[in-house]
């Protein structure tokens, strides 16, 4: 999978079981994410709150000390609405990941999980970021455009009122 997409991006991976937490983060690290993590759900919401929204992809465990993943995934998108979320669950249920996909939820993986699972998400991700700014770039061509066009059409105007003016002179 390309990390160039991923490359400035950051990530903060949420949970309270050390080993899945650091695993996660260092997986994350090696596809070119800057990555933060936290012990619980109270830890997450306080670097959240803090981030001035500059994570772009958090992990969270649902079932944490502290505060739960849902109240990290609220937080999540209150500092910047346009992160992706992904809840990781040991207790999945209907209704948890129903409420998480309400909440904005990106995804939701359930443990044991592969890596793979998580390169699966990531590539998802990476497609998404693409087009996004691909969107960006091919509005921002089509903007200049119209306005090089709205430029050239009141040239045009200009030059006619020119000849205009100087056929009215001669006749």
């Amino acid at each position: 999978m390309p990390t160039d997409v991923f490359r400035g991006l950051e990530a903060l991976v949420v949970d309270d079981e050390a080993d899945v937490r650091e695993l996660v983060a260092e997986f994350l690290r090696g596809r070119g994410l800057q990555t933060a993590t936290a012990h619980d759900g109270r830890a997450a919401v306080a670097a959240l709150e803090r981030s001035g929204g500059r994570y772009m992809l958090i992990l969270t465990d649902i079932n944490m000390p502290g505060a739960d993943g849902l109240a990290v995934l609220r937080a999540a998108r209150a500092a910047n609405p346009s992160a992706y979320v992904i809840i990781i669950t040991g207790y999945a249920s209907l209704d948890s990941a129903i409420q998480a996909v309400r909440l904005g939820a990106h995804d939701y993986l359930t443990k044991p999980f592969s890596l793979g699972q998580i390169d699966v998400v990531l590539q998802k991700i990476a497609d998404r970021v693409a087009l996004e700014n691909e969107n960006r770039a091919l509005t921002a061509r089509a903007s200049g455009a119209s306005g090089s066009i709205e430029a050239r059409l009141d040239a045009i105007d200009r030059r006619l009122a020119v000849i205009e003016g100087l056929l009215t002179k001669s006749s």
